[in-house]
């Protein structure tokens, strides 16, 4: 008998929990809304979502101890996606409203503004993943919907360890997404993307079961 692979969302006060919750069950995944450390450690897969202003949801994930799961899970090569400021925080760290505050450093990189002159950055956009992406394999139609102000632009780690997946907004070229080993992310919002999105993330929990 195949068993679900058991994903948790972590719970530290930023997201849209319970949209991710939905679109990740449609997956066949056992999906578990929690706070609770022990649970996210223990969990096949974690995903991390997060919504607003990158220092807020690196406060809240930390009041809970959610970047040391993280960064432990990383270190074991355990499976974590982030999703749009939660994809964010995994990266070094964020410069935002000129604050300067360190993520949680599974994902060598900087968050900053982007240079486009019609922000935020909100809608429908293609994107160009790599030809060996795990998270883009078999997806068809490749619209994802992005509500962000804030981005990558040249992740670190150029030496092939980063598989980065790009986008562009009017002449602004960044990060939207990133397979890293068992870390994975994504700048766009999977669970408010259509079949695309509900595909992407039956990639990663699919994943999860090799």
């Amino acid at each position: 008998m195949r068993v679900s692979p058991r994903v948790v969302v972590l719970d530290y006060g930023s997201g849209n929990l319970r949209s991710a919750c939905r679109a990740l069950e449609t997956t066949g995944a056992e999906v578990t809304l929690t706070a609770d450390i022990a649970v996210a450690e223990a969990a096949d897969g974690l995903v991390v979502p997060g919504v607003g202003a990158y220092a807020s949801c690196m406060a809240g994930l930390r009041g809970i101890g959610g970047d040391e799961v993280v960064r432990a899970r990383a270190a074991a090569g355990r499976p974590v996606l982030g999703i749009c400021v939660g994809f964010q925080v995994l990266f070094d760290e964020g410069h935002e409203h000129g604050v300067r505050t360190a993520g949680c450093g599974v994902l060598p990189g900087m968050v900053e503004r982007l240079t486009a002159r019609r922000l935020p950055h909100m809608g429908w956009n293609t994107v160009a993943p790599p030809a060996d992406s795990v998270l883009f394999d078999r997806v068809a139609q490749q619209w994802f919907y992005f509500v962000h102000s804030y981005g990558v632009h040249a992740p670190a780690g150029t030496d092939g360890r980063v598989a980065a997946t790009w986008t562009e907004h009017e002449d602004d070229r960044f990060v939207a997404a990133v397979e890293q080993g068992c870390v994975s992310g994504t700048q766009f919002h999977p669970e408010k993307s259509g079949r695309a999105g509900l595909a992407l993330l039956g990639n990663w929990v699919g994943s999860l079961q090799r």
